[in-house]
């Protein structure tokens, strides 16, 4: 059933649903002239062009593609804009990017027809950080922005990345469960599963599933973190939880 419901979703994107274009112009109009850390890079997926603000380290160890939540923007404040200015701290440069936009009100299954459509701004993104030089790229997705990486990783596999950091998974809408797995029990690059102590019902109600799938997985540097009291946006905790991510890429 849930794949006839997948598969219906999927004929919707054809159909009905595609990724808001025009509300993405807005919201990189709104942002780009007050970014303070970093440059913004115009990159191109499928013949459109999508915003990304690349910040370098001084010594770089690697590179992080960050992914925002849903109906965000690369610079998003309570958990983007703190993951992506303070890792270059921690020695590492990070891409930002732009990942396909709905309208405001539309849900999880919305979404689900344009996961695809990250695919390609993933791999444009991958191409840019690989021609400045970082041969060590960890992709690191908050909430929709992990379920679209999880999605790419259906698509392409893991030979393009490093590692991988899920920022509050599995999250979700009334009554629209998960229709497919996180692919986490074949992924052979190392996982850092992080969710708040606060965090959506759903995020931590599948927490031990993920949990068994990174066990089965059998990769000794996969594990689970939980920031207590941060909420899914990590509102006001952007700082334990770069530190919690930081801490655990030293191990790479």
């Amino acid at each position: 059933m849930q794949k006839v419901i997948y598969l219906f979703l999927v004929f919707l994107s054809v159909s009905v649903q595609a990724a808001d274009l025009e509300r993405e112009k807005r919201l990189m109009n709104q942002i780009v002239d007050a970014i303070m850390d970093g440059d913004a890079e115009m990159l191109t997926a499928d013949g459109h062009e999508f915003l990304t603000i690349y910040t370098e380290a001084d010594e770089p160890k690697g590179a992080v593609l960050v992914m925002h939540g849903r109906g965000f923007h690369p610079d998003w404040a309570d958990a983007i804009n703190p993951l992506r200015v303070g890792l270059v701290d921690h020695g590492w440069n990070t891409l930002s990017i732009q990942l396909p936009v709905l309208e405001k009100s539309a849900k999880f299954y919305d979404y689900i027809p344009v996961f695809d459509e990250a695919t390609p701004r993933i791999d444009a993104a991958i191409d840019f950080l690989q021609q400045q030089g970082n041969k060590k790229i960890i992709i690191i997705a908050h909430s929709c922005g992990a379920h679209m990486a999880m999605q790419y990783i259906r698509n392409k596999g893991e030979s393009r990345f490093d590692a991988f950091v899920g920022i509050g998974m599995g999250a979700t809408d009334y009554k629209q469960p998960m229709l497919k797995p996180f692919p986490l029990d074949t992924m052979k690059k190392p996982v850092l599963d992080v969710y708040g102590g606060d965090d959506y019902p759903a995020v931590q109600r599948l927490a031990a599933i993920r949990a068994q799938q990174m066990q089965d997985e059998g990769n000794e540097l996969s594990t689970q973190k939980i920031v207590p009291v941060a909420n899914h946006y990590f509102t006001d905790m952007g700082e334990p939880l770069v530190e919690v991510i930081a801490e655990w890429l030293e191990k790479l």
